[in-house]
């Protein structure tokens, strides 16, 4: 997800995508522990959207 498209998200959606993106990372981590990902590299590109993520909920709190 580009840094684009979450800057024209609204705060709230941005915290249900995050707790989605979390959870959905958990679920590749772990089924890569237990036998070999297809491509390993989406575990780097969810982790990054995470903290895409968090970095702009973290932003416009500050700006508040």
């Amino acid at each position: 997800m580009k840094q684009s498209v979450i800057r024209e998200m609204k705060s709230e959606e941005i915290e249900e995508r995050l707790q989605l993106e979390a959870e959905q990372y958990g679920k590749m981590k772990f089924n890569h522990t237990v036998s070999q990902l297809e491509n390993p590299l989406t575990l780097r590109a969810k982790r990054r959207t995470i903290a895409r993520l968090k970095t702009e909920l973290r932003k416009r709190e500050l700006a508040n």
